[in-house]
């Protein structure tokens, strides 16, 4: 339970005090109820005190705890006293017998309280003082005792000198008290730190009921004492005031433990004005006792003649003390001041004192150092003008905050300030102070951070600035764009211009980085200058930038705007003495209007959506032929949003086994006999049919889904490849069809080489087929895969000629063994002229670069006819078989040949492939194939059946390239 929060308020103690120096003074009523309350009255106050003390010692810990044990002891001892007077007067109606145990618990109750005294007594630190502890112990108790002696001890001690006890009885009560107040007097300022509204009201208390002791020892008031006068209601208060005094509120300007001004080391204590002046009040009480004596016609006996040379004695001692303190101080005041003015002068950081109005009375040295200005100029001018006057509002408003404190009262012991000081030169400095109170102003710590502050400033910069072209980056882009969407009006327009350098990489590889740098360099000037003043332009990281424009102007004005970029962009660059040249692809986005903008959720979204729709078309405009403008359409994210679907359906179904493979057999035209096989992707489906997913997997040439498709197939034909095998099986060349993007990916022919030495495989069982040659700027890489790729021992061949990318002069450049027309030309050679020429120079100019020719999509009799007569060595296609799976493709190559379809033209098809080996020189047989496209096969000659779910059903499209 908490007791405090349970205390009587002070005001209803004072009147209940005031009540009874009220009845006192008006006898109570009548005698009987005056002696009751004069004797168990004080007893049941004195009782409140001790058992007040007593559970305040057990509620509470810490130094103080054995101090209110003594003091509810000794309030005890005067409650026992006057229930024992009480007793007598009250119950019995008799006076109190000499020598009674209330006299003597009386007695108790002083020793008591003078131990509690000296518990609470912080002790002295040093030899010295404990020296002026004594003497002001005794120059108090001397005074006191002289006076004392003068004005009714010796009379006492005159009056009573046949009784031995009692004279020492009644000499011990005044000693005591005395001595009682002399700690009184002499600790109220050498008490220990707590909880002082508690010890300063105990200490009231015992002073007060000290006081009424001491009339009660005068015999002129002894002779007319009566219990229930007034110098009870004086013992009443005395009582009260101690049992009040453990629960007594802390002081609200009490200094706490915790804050930093007084938490620190502990200081030496400087004497108060009152501690200073209790030795000489002490020595005049002890004068006007010798007067009183000496001018009232009173003998000097020896006790009031010693007690005054004793305290002569001990005043000329604490004087010599003092003195000799106060020199002490004196040179420990001076090296303090010393070391002070050293650090002060020494010191890097100006240190400046201001009064109450700002006005300087001192400034250090480094003054002359910092802010170049002479620190005597410096004082008496005001604080104030050295500061920037965007600046002052805030140092006032921290200048008050500071002066004004803490809510409870106790000031902040620092602030810190930063402003601009103007410096001797004119130019503006920045400054750090510290700011601290001092007596009635300011003590100001400043030190220059001009520089730290420009790193900040640097460092922000740098945080949202391209470090290389100095313009805005991705973050400050990003910003900028959202505050133009959230402060949009109507009328007014926002786009985005995404713009990304053709052939800059190009230029990066053949120049070096350094010469890259510069031309991005050049390349942002030139936008910083093509655009408006209020427009921004970023880099986004690469050869990548983009370009925020808004304000009032029309679809129209911003595609003008996107031209000239696009032209200032593609000028020649000249750098280092050489020309160099890029174009660029922009592709615009515009935010929808604004009183519609808000439907599309918040700033930040609505600008990443912004920004990923400019890059869209940028990448549009990339793919439709570069150095074109582009125009975001929302058919473009649906776009994106399909492939990106299309490719986690693929990476999923690769994941899961969904994929399989079929083979088609690639066979010589001349004898029928299989030659080799390609390993074509098949879907299976959820109901079991294995399809040609064409535009599923037309996904896997693009990105990095593409590659691990691509992987998964070149492991899944060389593992099928290695397992097939036998006594009777024909070891035949499998072909896996690769586009230059995915032989060229980082990882691809480490994979080929890896699977080959896990399997077994020979490497000249494996045919590496590309779909399509690639650009040209892409031929010397394609180059480098291929030629490591035939020193392993792998064949490679170009599939599908004659169709798509790739120049002539890329395929004289590849090192190749093969060649395959692609289906295109195959399907109306028998039927066109033209495409008949046209199939019959692609044989020639394959046979002319010494590669073995061969042709896919061969479904009908008469192709092949044609083929035989155009020298064309090897056929695939449904004239022959459709793709098998592994146990037909067994069976197949058990059979080892296909029966030739008749006729086959004028020529045989002996004579014409003789003709066409003559011409070639003979090269080794390889293979290659796609799937057909929409022939209904059922009627065609040597074809091998595959019934049930393989298949092949007749609305489905072709198998691109994987």
């Amino acid at each position: 339970m908490n007791f405090r929060a349970v205390r009587p308020p002070g005001a209803l103690l004072a009147v209940l005090c005031l009540g009874y120096a009220v009845g006192a003074a008006l006898g109570w009523g009548s005698p009987r109820l005056a002696l009751f309350m004069g004797d168990f009255g004080l007893a049941g106050a004195a009782l409140a005190a001790a058992l007040s003390c007593l559970l305040h010692a057990c509620t509470t810990a810490g130094p103080a705890r054995p101090a209110w044990l003594l003091f509810g002891l000794s309030s005890s001892m005067v409650a026992f006293g006057n229930g024992t007077w009480g007793w007598y007067e009250v119950v019995l109606g008799t006076t109190l017998p000499p020598d009674s145990l209330a006299e003597y618990a009386f007695l108790l109750f002083a020793p008591l309280a003078i131990t509690g005294l000296l518990v609470l007594a912080q002790r002295p630190r040093t030899a010295a003082g404990w020296l002026c502890l004594l003497l002001d112990g005794w120059l108090v108790a001397g005074s006191l005792f002289t006076l004392s002696w003068s004005l009714a001890l010796g009379r006492v001690a005159a009056g009573e000198g046949d009784d031995p006890l009692k004279l020492a009885l009644g000499l011990a009560y005044p000693v005591l008290d005395i001595l009682l107040v002399s700690l009184v007097v002499g600790l109220r300022f050498r008490r220990r730190d707590g909880n002082r509204a508690a010890v300063h009201t105990a200490m009231v208390g015992l002073a007060l009921t000290v006081v009424c002791d001491a009339l009660f020892t005068s015999p002129e008031l002894r002779s007319t004492y009566h219990s229930g006068g007034l110098l009870d209601a004086g013992w009443f208060a005395g009582s009260v005031l101690l049992a009040w005094a453990p629960w007594a509120p802390r002081g609200a300007g009490a200094p706490s433990r915790l804050h930093p001004s007084v938490g620190g080391a502990p200081r030496r204590r400087v004497s108060t004005t009152f501690s200073a002046l209790t030795p000489y009040v002490a020595a005049a009480v002890c004068t006007v006792g010798i007067l009183y004596n000496a001018l009232g016609g009173h003998h000097l006996d020896r006790v009031v003649v010693a007690a005054a040379c004793t305290v002569g004695l001990a005043l000329i001692l604490r004087q010599g003390v003092t003195l000799l303190d106060n020199l002490s101080l004196a040179q420990e005041l001076a090296q303090k001041e010393a070391h002070f003015r050293s650090l002060v002068q020494g010191s890097s950081d100006v240190i400046m004192i201001s009064g109450g109005t700002g006005v300087l009375s001192y400034v250090s040295p480094a003054a002359l150092g910092v802010y170049g200005r002479d620190p005597e100029d410096l004082v008496g001018g005001n604080l104030l003008n050295l500061v920037h006057p965007e600046d002052v509002d805030r140092v006032l408003a921290e200048v008050k905050r500071l002066m004004k404190g803490l809510p409870d009262g106790i000031s902040e012991p620092s602030a810190r300030v930063e402003c601009r000081v103007r410096s001797g030169g004119g130019e503006w400095l920045h400054v750090e102070s510290t700011v601290n109170r001092y007596r009635d102003g300011l003590i100001l710590n400043s030190r220059d951070v001009t520089e730290r502050v420009m790193l900040q400033a640097q460092l922000q910069h740098n945080a949202f600035h391209d470090p290389l072209t100095d313009l805005p980056n991705r973050a400050l882009f990003t910003e900028r764009l959202g505050a133009a969407l959230a402060g949009g009006q109507d009328g007014e327009t926002v786009a985005v211009l995404f713009l990304d350098l053709d052939g800059f990489k190009a230029v990066n590889d053949s120049a070096g980085h350094q010469v890259g740098d510069e031309l991005l360099v050049q390349a942002a000037r030139r936008l910083q200058g093509a655009v408006r003043a209020g427009d921004t332009v970023a880099r986004f990281g690469g050869d990548e930038f983009a370009a925020l424009v808004s304000g009032r102007l029309g679809r129209v004005q911003v595609q003008e705007l996107a031209d000239r970029l696009r032209s200032a962009l593609s000028e020649p660059y000249w750098i280092g003495g050489a020309e160099l040249g890029v174009a660029a692809s922009i592709g615009i986005a515009f935010a929808p209007p604004a009183p519609g903008a808000h439907e599309h959720g918040p700033d930040g979204l609505r600008a990443d959506e912004l920004m990923r729709d400019a890059d869209l078309a940028m990448y549009r405009a990339k793919s439709e032929g570069k150095g074109r403008v582009v125009l975001y359409h929302p058919a473009m994210r649906a776009e994106l949003e399909r492939r990106t679907e299309l490719e986690d359906r693929l990476r999923l179904a690769v994941r899961e086994g969904t994929f399989t493979l079929l083979h088609q057999p690639l066979v010589d035209l001349a004898t029928g006999a299989v030659t080799g096989v390609e390993a074509q992707a098949r879907w299976r489906s959820a109901q079991g049919l294995l399809l040609t997913p064409a535009e599923f997997l037309r996904t896997a040439e693009q990105g990095d889904a593409a590659t691990r498709f691509a992987r998964w197939m070149l492991h899944e034909t060389v593992t099928a490849a290695a397992r097939r095998g036998g006594p009777r099986m024909v070891a035949v060349p499998v072909a896996v069809r690769l586009s230059a993007e995915r032989l060229c990916a980082p990882g691809m022919y480490e994979a080929v080489v890896a699977v080959l030495r896990e399997t077994g495989l020979p490497a000249q069982q494996l045919v590496i087929e590309l779909a399509r040659t690639g650009p040209d700027a892409q031929a010397d890489e394609l180059g480098r895969r291929l030629d490591a790729l035939r020193r392993h021992g792998v064949s490679t061949a170009v599939a599908g000629f004659g169709a798509g990318g790739g120049s002539l002069g890329a395929l004289a450049r590849l090192p190749l063994d093969a060649l395959k027309l692609d289906r295109s030309l195959v399907q109306d050679v028998a039927d066109s002229t033209l495409t008949r020429a046209l199939a019959g120079h692609a044989l020639r100019l394959g046979r002319d670069l010494g590669l073995v020719t061969s042709a896919e999509g061969v479904d009908h009799p008469r192709q092949v006819a044609v083929l035989q007569e155009l020298g064309c060595r090897q056929g695939q296609g449904l004239a022959f078989s459709q793709p098998l799976d592994e146990h037909r493709l067994r069976r197949a190559l058990l059979r080892r040949v296909y029966p030739l379809p008749k006729p086959l033209g004028p020529l045989s098809a002996r004579r014409a492939y003789l003709a066409a080996d003559a011409r070639s020189g003979g090269h080794p047989e390889i293979t290659g194939s796609r799937p057909a496209h929409h022939q209904n096969v059922s009627d065609l000659p040597g074809r091998l059946p595959l019934p049930g779910p393989w298949a092949r059903p007749h609305d489905e499209t072709s198998v691109p390239p994987a």
